[in-house]
């Protein structure tokens, strides 16, 4: 395969450290990042060293906008991967570097009112884009993409949500995508992705699968400076919280939030988009997928292990459980854009082969 060159969308905690860990793959070159403030764009190749070196902290979190209102609907283009998107002139929690915030304090980067659109209109040379910003606005990552097909974008696009609602928006902008000649793959990180990749895996086993539970345990090795966007989503997975409630969480309200629990929050039922991707690729029924995890806020090591444990019946008509483990030293940025990077490079075969559409990571797997 030629080398691919991609873009990613975003550059806080994900965005981050998808350029980071691409730098140790092979035939992946990154030649355009943005985040709310600015735009990098050089299609012989980034210097991805200097890019994060002055991107250093740049978390756009709040959830306010320059009046100190949450918008009803984030601007797109302002938007990073560290929650709410917040307009220009926002204080929003963004972390300062040198004398301005984000991609603008590199030498590559350019400010910008208009940073997706910029990615878009370079994207004839671009032949992925990775999106690591925010989706706790449901519709935001499906309307994204229908930018991106309205340009006439021939390529392949990857996020890494996590709401199962969001597959369906997707598929609702199927034949636009296909159109256009886009290959989308969605839910692509460690869960959904890594995971549901594994519970496609383990499923082979059997020739009817009864159930697949997903127990996650995850330890901030950035902490949650880092990782805003992140906690804030996974928050509105607590009982008694939702997207909305979330969106509109202060940082200080976040923070009390994160000391009433000693910095370790406990899921259940959460609503992963796993079970989506599991039935739409014929493996089980959603309602027989359940997601839970724990999140350890101050901890480099996992508060859990992770295990993927799949239940059926063999077609000799033995019942049994496949489980699959992840090590506790491999750390959630690994398991998050290592898997990314991998299903990107899948969709880009895809995407060659004439491939196009609406694709979930147990898609690319062996079928059931």
């Amino acid at each position: 395969m030629d080398d691919i060159r991609f873009a990613v969308l975003g550059t806080g905690g994900i965005g981050r450290r998808t350029l980071e860990v691409s730098q140790h793959k092979d035939g992946l070159t990154a030649v355009a990042a943005c985040d709310r403030n600015g735009v990098a764009i050089d299609h012989s190749g980034l210097d991805v060293d200097e890019l994060l070196e002055a991107t250093e902290g740049n978390i756009a979190s709040g959830p306010e906008d320059a009046s100190g209102t949450t918008p009803a609907t984030p601007t797109d283009d302002y938007a990073s991967d560290g929650g709410a998107a917040a307009v220009e002139g926002g204080g929003g929690g963004v972390k300062q570097h040198g004398e301005q915030a984000g991609i603008v304090a590199s030498s590559q980067g350019e400010p910008t009112d208009t940073p997706i659109d910029d990615i878009i209109a370079e994207s004839d040379a671009i032949d992925a884009v990775l999106l690591a910003l925010p989706n706790l606005e449901h519709d935001f990552i499906p309307r994204v993409a229908e930018r991106f097909a309205e340009a006439d974008y021939e390529g392949v696009m990857i996020d890494v949500l996590k709401r199962s609602r969001v597959i369906g928006m997707l598929d609702d902008r199927e034949d636009l995508l296909k159109e256009s000649g886009i290959t989308f793959v969605c839910g692509a990180g460690a869960t959904p992705g890594f995971l549901t990749g594994a519970a496609a895996l383990a499923a082979q086993s059997f020739v009817e699968v009864e159930e697949v539970e997903i127990w996650w345990g995850v330890g901030l090795k950035s902490g949650y400076e880092d990782n805003r966007g992140t906690v804030r989503e996974d928050i509105a997975h607590l009982d008694g919280y939702d997207i909305a409630t979330a969106r509109g969480m202060s940082e200080e309200e976040i923070e009390a939030l994160i000391d009433e629990h000693d910095g370790v929050l406990e899921f259940h039922d959460m609503e992963h988009a796993d079970d989506v991707l599991l039935e739409r690729a014929g493996i089980c029924d959603a309602e027989d997928v359940h997601v839970g995890g724990v999140l350890d806020v101050r901890s480099d090591e996992k508060p859990t292990t992770t295990t993927v444990s799949v239940t059926g019946t063999t077609f000799d008509g033995e019942t049994g459980t496949n489980t699959f483990e992840l090590d506790d030293v491999t750390s959630m940025e690994a398991n998050v854009n290592g898997p990314a990077l991998g299903y990107l490079k899948a969709g880009v075969r895809n995407n060659r082969a004439g491939h196009y559409g609406v694709f979930g990571p147990a898609d690319l797997m062996p079928g059931f």
